[in-house]
């Protein structure tokens, strides 16, 4: 079998690539090795800036967006036991986020391709990719023992941290940049409403905290938990106390707790890859790289780099032009620094580091006065978290 392109991995970056080059009438294949259900069941964040709506808009897979998501204006900071809120709109010239979340993105990516028949193969075994440095690649896998091979044009590794696109490359001809953190974040998902109608982003002297959501009835909640923690030794009480030890008196009087209907702990790091291009095959999304969740970046980046890399395929397979595969890595990377700076710094204001004692403490609770305080460092945060526009500094 042929196809031009084949797309390793249906997350929500592989499907809306596909999507996109559906669009554009590019042929492309994508090969999975979970099932469906088990894509879906994958709990992610949900905080999308505008350039994701864009380019979900753009896939035209944004109608229920539209209807149930949650537009969000701001964020509060809590430290010192009070509350300060980050104006993104007035700060940005309007700018905002939305509150959706990556399961939902992916359901309606999942729908969108399979209304449009396209062809999605799930449960794929031995996953292989073949000729990357070469004019004809291809991708093998096992289906209900059966060997299948797809020979193709170019090859999208859209697989994740452990997929098999990455770890196909020879190891002298990447670079890898990582940084793994002292601590994980134990999540909560709750069928509660929200403790306050915007995200509030926690520093306490007992560790971080995030009050997030899905709608009005589905909370997310997290806590700053050591890596040696087991998910199994948190009960449902014991986070729900813990949280309100970490929230001020408002918030505490008024979250609403009820039984977690998914709870994990997710350990947190900082991980780039350069490139992102080997000949044919093109990496993107979590197969490039990671970055804490404290600034909501992972998905969007993901996103952005699926917009820079449909752009380069339909480029090349309908205008026949190899400019954009040939800018594809470097206009990427670009970004996913800028991302990868300011998901580092957030997460260093906010958490609690075990190396840096009570001094530390006291340098974030500074930090954070002087930006709450400070309008050039408040809007500093603000542009950061909506997004910084999606060419922003590139000389391409």
């Amino acid at each position: 079998m042929r196809t031009q392109v084949v797309i390793v991995g249906a997350g929500p970056s592989g499907l809306l690539l596909g999507q996109l080059l559906h669009k554009a009438g590019v042929d492309a294949v994508i090969v999975e090795r979970q099932s469906p259900e088990y894509v879906l069941s994958r709990i992610r964040a949900g905080v999308l800036e505008q350039v994701t709506l864009n380019v979900l808009a753009q896939a035209g897979v944004d109608a229920r967006l539209k209807r149930e998501g949650l537009a969000h204006t701001g964020f509060d900071l809590l430290f010192k036991g009070e509350r300060h809120r980050i104006d993104l709109a007035g700060l940005t010239g309007g700018q905002q986020v939305m509150v959706y979340g990556q399961t939902e993105v992916t359901r309606d990516l999942m729908d969108a391709r399979q209304a449009a028949g396209l062809t999605t193969v799930y449960s794929a075994d031995d996953v292989q990719i073949h000729g990357f440095d070469t004019d004809h690649p291809s991708v093998s896998y096992t289906v209900d023992g059966q060997r299948h091979t797809l020979d193709c044009d170019y090859i999208a590794g859209c697989d994740g941290f452990h997929g098999v696109c990455r770890a196909s490359v020879p190891r002298a001809s990447i670079q890898e940049y990582e940084k793994v953190y002292p601590f994980g974040w134990l999540g909560v998902l709750s069928d509660t409403p929200p403790v306050h109608e915007e995200l509030i982003y926690v520093n306490s002297p007992r560790g971080f905290a995030l009050c997030s959501q899905r709608s009005m009835i589905r909370s997310r909640y997290y806590l700053q938990v050591p890596l040696t923690d087991k998910v199994e030794n948190w009960s449902d009480d014991a986070f729900w106390t813990e949280l309100r030890h970490r929230l001020d008196p408002e918030a505490s009087e008024r979250l609403v707790t009820g039984p977690s209907i998914e709870k994990s702990i997710a350990p947190l790091r900082s991980f780039v890859t350069e490139p992102m291009r080997f000949g044919t095959l093109f990496l993107a999304g979590d197969a490039a790289h990671i970055v804490p969740p404290t600034g909501a970046k992972g998905l969007n980046l993901a996103a952005t780099d699926v917009k820079y890399l449909s752009d380069a395929l339909i480029e090349a397979c309908v205008e026949k032009s190899q400019a954009g595969i040939d800018h594809y890595s470097t206009r990427c990377l670009a970004r996913i620094w800028r991302a990868e700076r300011f998901s580092w710094w957030f997460t260093s204001l906010m958490h609690r580091f075990p190396d840096q004692g009570e001094i530390g403490q006291k340098f974030q609770e500074a930090e954070l006065d002087y930006l709450v305080h400070s309008e050039a460092g408040a809007r500093s945060v603000a542009e950061n978290y909506v997004g910084l526009p999606l060419d922003f500094g590139w000389k391409g």
